[in-house]
């Protein structure tokens, strides 16, 4: 037997407005970015930071993120690694790497924001209720 698992963990901030639009079969799809930040020490002892950008994509969002998702909020998200080739406008073949988003958790905002908070859906499943204090940190 086999196994094996993908599961990303981010916490970061957006770095633009989500952007949602609906496919041909009238599925919500939103995207958008988050950075995350390493800070670490070079050789000479100062503080270095590193900036990964990473490319997010969720299904099926409730309004509520699609109206939160904005620039600079800060954002748990869990979900898996999907990777997409295409060619570009000259015919290069290029290679994408997205997060899938299986759950968002805002970090900032508005004091009912657990309450409102939910896992990502696929369309057959019911949104569930999380709650900040179930982050795992």
């Amino acid at each position: 037997m086999s196994f094996s698992l993908n599961k990303v963990m981010l916490i970061g901030n957006l770095g633009r407005d989500a952007e949602s639009r609906f496919t041909t079969n009238n599925v919500s799809v939103t995207n958008f970015s988050l950075a995350t930040t390493r800070s670490y020490k070079d050789k000479e002892g100062n503080w270095q930071n590193e900036t990964t950008w990473h490319n997010i994509t969720a299904f099926n969002l409730s309004d509520f993120f699609k109206d939160n998702l904005k620039k600079g909020k800060k954002f748990f998200i869990e979900g898996r690694i999907s990777k997409r080739e295409y060619n570009d406008k000259d015919g290069n073949k290029r290679i994408a790497v997205d997060i899938i988003a299986e759950r968002l958790i805002p970090l900032e905002g508005t004091a009912d924001v657990s309450t409102k908070a939910n896992t990502v859906a696929e369309p057959a499943e019911p949104p569930k209720v999380e709650n900040n204090e179930d982050l795992p940190f």
